[in-house]
């Protein structure tokens, strides 16, 4: 007959080779992922940030020069950086501002029970899911001169018609309409998500108390969606800070500069003038400015 001491010992025993074993099967699906991170990852933004640290062109890739934070101080010096910089954190405040603005006010647009809001919910969420370079193309075909329906309109009018993506005061404007077109129902459908999570009883205790819909709205709408809006501003203002594409596709950052950004100043640097290691300490600045809000974010994850 076993003694409660060997019994003891036994449940121990498997207990804990049922920890190992449950521990390597974590350590079995964890180590591919790990390894294909630091391969895609890692390794790039590495290599990225040593390259700041070099005079290095993809003419010469094999003749890489030492010249520690001489990149860094030539951006100081840099007047289109500064204006790439500047473009960059205007085009993220407006849009990222405007994009919250509208998509809290479709939210309560569609919180409301109307006929036909459901299929207006899944309409508005074209704009989201359609492809950045369909966009561009349906932008610029609005604008284009002599059959853009937008200088149709203006002629007809008597006003002057002319591609308004070539108009220096008018491209960065469209750039950031076409960051709030393509993100508000997106905005929209993650705000009211969040509406729909409050309970009822809520808003007919603060009806019964006498709150009007504004008051309600302050005091318990706001405060209950405040976590979804701040976790959605901070990734949108990443997206945003690092956004290539809109701005690549319909400017190229121009023109005369006018709506040049971070991004397509880094693309330019690196693969038009060939100067990778200069292109790559633009990399890193942008780099230290989205850890910042990355640790935001990773403080709020952990806070909640």
């Amino acid at each position: 007959m076993a003694t409660p001491t060997k019994s003891r010992f036994r449940r121990y025993g498997s207990e804990f080779k049922s920890f190992l074993s449950e521990t390597w099967l974590g350590y079995a699906f964890v180590i591919p992922a790990t390894l294909i991170l630091a391969v895609i990852i890692a390794y790039p933004t590495l290599r990225g940030i040593q390259l700041a640290f070099y005079q290095a062109s993809l003419l010469n890739p094999g003749q890489m020069q030492f010249v520690g934070l001489e990149n860094f101080a030539r951006l100081l010096r840099d007047a289109t950086f500064h204006e790439a910089l500047w473009h960059t954190v205007l085009l993220t405040g407006v849009a990222v501002s405007l994009q919250y603005l509208l998509g809290l006010g479709l939210a309560l647009a569609l919180k409301e029970k109307v006929p036909g809001a459901g299929v207006f919910r899944s309409l508005s969420m074209v704009t989201w899911v359609m492809p950045v370079i369909v966009m561009v193309i349906i932008f610029r075909f609005l604008v284009q001169n002599g059959f853009g329906p937008v200088n149709i309109i203006l002629g007809n009018l008597g006003m002057r018609t002319t591609y308004w993506f070539g108009e220096p005061g008018v491209a960065f404007p469209l750039i950031v309409l076409m960051h709030v077109w393509r993100n508000v129902p997106f905005y929209g459908i993650a705000l009211l998500a969040a509406m729909k999570s409050i309970p009822a009883e809520q808003y007919e205790a603060a009806r019964l108390d006498g709150a009007g819909p504004l008051e309600r709205f302050r005091y318990i709408t706001l405060p209950q969606i405040s976590y979804v809006s701040m976790i959605m501003i901070i990734l949108h203002v990443t997206f945003t800070f690092k956004n290539f594409d809109i701005v690549f596709l319909s400017t190229g950052g121009g023109p005369l500069g006018n709506t040049e950004v971070l991004a397509t100043y880094v693309y330019k640097q690196a693969f038009q003038q060939y100067a990778l290691g200069y292109g790559a300490s633009i990399g890193v600045v942008m780099l230290v400015i989205m850890l910042v809000f990355t640790i935001i974010y990773v403080h709020m994850e952990e806070t909640d």
